[in-house]
């Protein structure tokens, strides 16, 4: 190689170990040589957070409009992050809705959430809902990464049974489906999910490599030690503190798990089924996940995520904040002020570990910007008012830029009954998966930019 040329790493390039490839981050020498700035963008990533039975929304909804807009009790924690966030009032989920169905109003907030679809109500086989915003771009841009999408949840489900009023499980327990019958099951593990991150899982890979890299008590990177070192050899300044940085993320994540499984060792699980009941800490499990999907899109694996902060109709307490009570049965509060203070109290724990996940974005250097900026992380709920079970003026607010395409730190109130549906058309175009119409969507969501 001359001397006059930049030696330019693959984007493709990974870190090699027993068993093991490891994504690198996005680094300036993968884009060395490239014709125009363009070519070394930072990708738009997507994330999509459902949270189940709904909110207070006199505590969500602020009063003002436009860039000088207040943040009410519920939206306190996106005090630092307000110029960061777009907060939409006046979109509707009409698939929510009966439609001559009846009860069943949580499965029908979680299964058409981000595909605006009405389930079929069924406990049966036989579920038919709709393909779910996430998997359309993952057909689009899922290709260019190594996996299309990923999808997290903090409450295990499963895909069959009656949840809801005669509604199957399926409809609870998963916001993405990849067709009308094919729900995306979620990952609640955070081991598993690192482990699909950063092992090699090929199918030919040697059974004797199999048993060596499961009976490795070290850390990850010690196995991919010697390639890191190699590599760093041949990197400038900037790419290495890069490096360092993003394998340090790593470190950090892998021994939080380690702590976490030695930890769950040490609690005496008898055997009977396992009684409904609040993990140690509910926010580290977010947290941890959060961490996740922040190295998933540093290593460009994938660019889109769903993650279910619970299921819907989830009864599960919050007594880390002084919850004992279950939030589904809290949620018909039928106006009691003690119920609707203790809702509040969940509603903010949501956008505080929503925060955190913004500023971990936020946290991450991509050129002039940052990761954040690059992104579209969008959370909310297909109800709003749990106790009257509406479908209608949903809490939604979206995190980050888009790449420049958004422009953040507004409130924006839309007319009553507009499709949120029309958000999804809006978010696919500057995810470069154009459609014509999603959903029940009647036109692109203006206001946006």
């Amino acid at each position: 190689m001359s001397s006059n040329k930049r030696w330019q790493l693959s984007r493709r390039a990974v870190l090699r170990g027993l068993g093991t490839a490891m994504a690198l981050p996005l680094l300036d020498s993968m884009t060395a040589g490239k014709a125009t700035a363009a070519a070394a963008k930072a990708p738009i990533r997507s994330v999509f957070i459902y949270t189940p039975n709904g909110y207070i929304m006199p505590s969500w909804t602020p009063t003002k409009t436009g860039a000088n807009f207040d943040l009410p009790p519920t939206l306190q924690a996106l005090e630092s992050l307000k110029s960061d966030v777009l907060v939409l009032s006046g979109l509707a989920l009409d698939g929510g809705r009966a439609h001559g169905d009846g009860a069943g109003d949580h499965a029908r907030s979680a299964a058409p959430f981000l595909t605006g679809a009405h389930p079929r109500k069924t406990a049966g086989a036989d579920i038919k809902n709709g393909i779910s915003v996430d998997q359309v771009a993952a057909r689009e841009i899922g290709k260019n990464t190594k996996f299309a999408s990923l999808e997290l949840g903090i409450e295990r489900g499963q895909n069959a049974g009656n949840c809801d009023s005669g509604y199957s499980c399926a409809y609870s327990s998963n916001v993405s489906w990849r067709g009308e019958a094919t729900p995306v099951a979620k990952e609640t593990n955070p081991r598993l999910v690192f482990e699909r991150l950063f092992v090699d899982s090929a199918q030919n890979r040697a059974a004797r490599e199999r048993a060596k890299l499961a009976q490795y008590k070290s850390s990850i990177l010690d196995i991919v030690h010697k390639d890191a070192n190699a590599l760093k050899n041949k990197l400038g300044q900037t790419d290495k503190r890069k490096l360092d940085e993003y394998l340090d993320g790593v470190r950090s994540i892998e021994k939080r798990i380690q702590d976490t499984e030695k930890n769950n060792k040490k609690v005496f699980r008898p055997s009977m089924k396992k009684p409904a009941g609040v993990p140690k800490s509910r926010q580290d499990h977010i947290r941890l996940m959060s961490d996740l999907i922040v190295l998933a899109f540093q290593a460009d694996v994938t660019r889109i995520c769903t993650f279910m902060y619970g299921n819907a109709g989830s009864n599960r307490s919050y007594r880390s904040i002084g919850v004992p009570d279950g939030h589904h049965q809290l949620s018909h509060h039928r106006s009691n002020k003690e119920k609707i203070a203790k809702i509040a109290k969940i509603d903010k724990f949501n956008i505080e570990q929503y925060a955190y996940l913004l500023k971990k974005l936020k946290s991450v250097k991509e050129g002039d910007s940052n990761m954040l900026d690059n992104s579209m992380v969008l959370l909310g709920s297909g109800l709003s008012d749990g106790n009257r079970h509406s479908h209608h003026d949903l809490p939604i607010v979206i995190g980050g830029k888009g790449g420049g395409s958004l422009k953040s730190g507004r409130h924006i109130r839309y007319p009553r009954e507009t499709p949120l549906c029309n958000l999804y058309v809006s978010m696919l175009d500057r995810m470069g998966a154009f459609v014509e119409k999603f959903g029940d969507s009647k036109a692109r969501l203006p206001q946006l930019s």
